[in-house]
């Protein structure tokens, strides 16, 4: 069984009220005609009462249907808030964004990278990494890419800017989408001045309607200053695009402070205490030879030869 979303009953109902409209107007004018022919007063006067009033409900139901066609679809998002993780609910269709798709004219600013054309093609190394077996939905469509730094757990932008400064860090492109067919392959890919420098490529697993997000997490020195296009493809079909500006000098504070930290080869004091040889004064201990003091002691014992004369 088919399922309807919010957009197709707003359509329904329009279609509805239109016919309703017709088909009252036709019986009123029809109850008119009539009633004028009919010879008794009372029976005409009920007829021609019945024909006008069927006449002012039709025309009720006229402007009553240009309201609701403009003004209904609106009014029930303001009750009923899309959850980008509820797959089977097709309330979830962000179908004003919709009427945002005129934005995607904003495909000149691809005109700032050289190399990408009006029209952006899915390259062939990301082509080659598809694995999804689900066909894409031709109708599906994006809203305008807004990029943040942060994101909230509806998965809506922090901040949102089009400019960013160094260090950046981690940064989230955010969309909504509508007609998204389960499992079929989407693309993120990114560019920095024409050149392909990052890309994420998966079956698509998150409904068929809501919001969704591209990130890309780089060290804080990888950021290169310069303009940023984030390109959105369904299966091989490119669907929006949106830029952004990195601006700053490429942050350096983790290799100046291994720098700095160089300095560690001073920790060579190894070497400077081998003045462990100052314990060599050790050898002043040699004091020992000036006790031949025991020789002169030897001299005093030669008056033996005073004992001669004795003979």
């Amino acid at each position: 069984m088919p399922q309807l979303d919010i957009r197709s009953t707003v359509f329904t109902a329009v279609i509805i009220m239109g016919v309703a409209a017709i088909l009252t107007l036709i019986f009123g004018a029809n109850h008119l005609i009539k009633g004028r022919k009919i010879p008794f007063f009372g029976k005409r006067q009920a007829r021609m009462r019945r024909g006008w009033l069927l006449i002012i409900i039709a025309l009720l139901l006229i402007p009553l249907s240009w309201a609701t066609f403009n003004y209904a679809e609106p009014a029930v998002y303001v009750f009923i808030s899309p959850s980008p993780t509820a797959t089977q609910t097709p309330t979830i269709t962000l179908s004003p964004t919709m009427t945002i798709t005129p934005s995607i004219t904003l495909t000149p600013t691809i005109t700032d990278t050289p190399s990408v054309t009006s029209t952006p093609n899915l390259p062939a190394e990301v082509e080659g990494d598809f694995v999804a077996e689900v066909d894409p939905n031709p109708d599906t469509v994006f809203s305008p890419i807004i990029f943040a730094q942060r994101i909230d757990a509806e998965w809506q932008p922090i901040n949102p800017a089009d400019e960013f400064d160094n260090p950046v860090g981690q940064l989230f492109g955010t969309f909504s989408y509508n007609d998204m067919a389960v499992g079929s392959q989407w693309s993120a890919l990114w560019y920095w001045e024409g050149e392909l420098v990052y890309f994420q490529t998966r079956p698509w697993m998150d409904g068929t309607g809501g919001y969704g997000y591209t990130n890309w997490d780089l060290l804080d020195e990888q950021w290169r200053p310069g303009i940023y296009e984030v390109q959105l493809f369904v299966g091989t079909q490119w669907k929006v695009s949106g830029s952004f500006t990195v601006s700053g000098e490429i942050a350096s504070s983790t290799p100046s402070a291994t720098a700095t930290r160089t300095p560690t080869v001073t920790l060579t004091r190894p070497p400077t205490q081998t003045g462990t040889p100052t314990l060599t004064p050790t050898r002043t201990n040699t004091p020992l030879p000036t006790d031949t003091r025991w020789p002169t002691a030897t001299i005093t014992l030669t008056p033996t030869p005073s004992r001669v004369p004795r003979e």
